[in-house]
């Protein structure tokens, strides 16, 4: 299993990619997805979830972008859209 925390300083947000048997979940991406797509192709794996664990009011997040690139679904909780 590896996992990355992807801190944005400037947004005090922090993303995660979890990877285990080549398979990545991502949660709570920021809006340039470039990162999680460059680590999972440096890694040779697919990016096959994006979780949302809750509404971010204070920046926009990536997850519709990177499902598109992916084609990964988006998990989220109640009241998450």
């Amino acid at each position: 299993m590896f996992i990355k925390q992807l801190y944005t300083g400037c947004l005090s947000e922090a993303a995660y990619y979890i990877e285990s048997d080549g398979e990545v979940a991502i949660i709570d991406p920021v809006r340039d997805t470039d990162e999680y797509i460059k680590i999972a192709k440096e890694r040779n794996a697919g990016i096959k979830y994006i979780l949302e664990t809750h509404f971010h009011a204070d920046f926009v997040s990536g997850h519709v972008d990177l499902s598109k690139k992916t084609g990964a679904p988006i998990i989220d909780g109640p009241g998450v859209e």
